[in-house]
């Protein structure tokens, strides 16, 4: 029997119809604070190492998670995406990996690469095979339905991150490193996180530049030191320290695509929260 997960925010964070979610994400990367063209699929080059995607509903943060997207599809297809995102609903254990089987959406199915899912297991101290974790949570869901719009046949490991901190985060780095050189697979890590939470504009793009410039610097330390000290509530700094740690392992620096909020996208800028995309790509 197959291991299945269906959608659970179909609907909501993104449209159930499947034609309502292509001109969903067409729309993203369209809109003004999009990347104002649809992307085109290029033969693959491995330039970057991953991605920062924000992951709330489409109509919100889509623009600026379709700037991440863009620049994924002129760098074609890898073996697989490891897409990395916050446990939101506190269901799980700390570090929760979906071994195998397949996730739904309303673009088809996704196959879970459970050769690569079952060697993160085994490279790590901290991540266990866990489906409870993954059944609601929305943060790795929403970046599927993206990459199924570039191409077809994908395949996923999801892993959802509840207790996040400088020592999970690069024992998952430690993990893709000896993927990638060890065993030679051409992967790709998304790290899903939104930034500063429900503060007035001015207060949450100031907060997100304070951490976005130690994004910048591939400072993972800095980055949790900063957001401590500044009550920045940015949602997913486990994820983006695990992407930071292997970008700094492989010798790469951070570009930060677009950085936006919620206000600059539905004009209500009292209460707001913030989105990044950023690539990091070989030096």
């Amino acid at each position: 029997m197959v291991l299945k997960r269906q959608a659970s925010h179909a609907g909501s964070f993104y449209p159930l119809n499947k034609d309502d979610l292509i001109k969903s994400i067409e729309n993203s990367y369209l809109h003004k604070l999009g990347p104002g063209n649809l992307p085109k699929i290029n033969e693959r080059k491995k330039e970057s190492i991953g991605y920062i995607v924000p992951h709330a509903g489409y109509m919100y943060s889509g623009p600026i998670a379709a700037h991440s997207y863009f620049n994924i599809a002129n760098e074609g297809k890898p073996k697989v995406f490891v897409i990395v995102g916050p446990n939101h609903t506190g269901l799980g254990e700390n570090a929760s990996v979906w071994k195998e089987g397949i996730w739904q959406t309303p673009l088809g199915d996704v196959e879970i690469d459970n050769e690569v899912s079952r060697l993160i297991v085994s490279y790590s101290k901290y991540f266990t095979f866990d489906e409870e974790a993954h059944l609601y949570e929305h943060s790795v869901e929403v970046q599927i339905p993206f990459l199924q719009q570039l191409f077809n046949d994908i395949k996923i490991v999801p892993i959802v991150i509840k207790l996040q901190n400088e020592e999970v985060s690069l024992d998952l780095a430690n993990a893709l490193y000896k993927l990638i050189v060890d065993n030679g697979v051409d992967l790709v890590n998304i790290a899903s996180s939104d930034m500063n939470h429900y503060e007035p504009y001015d207060i949450t793009y100031k907060k997100d530049e304070m951490a976005l410039k130690k994004i910048e610097e591939l400072d993972v330390n800095g980055l949790f030191k900063v957001l401590d000290e500044n009550n920045i509530t940015m949602c997913g700094p486990g994820p983006v320290g695990a992407l930071l740690y292997l970008g700094k392992k492989m010798n790469s620096r951070v570009q930060i695509l677009k950085h936006a909020t919620s206000g600059d996208i539905t004009g209500e800028k009292d209460w707001v929260v913030g989105y990044a995309a950023a690539r990091v790509v070989k030096a």
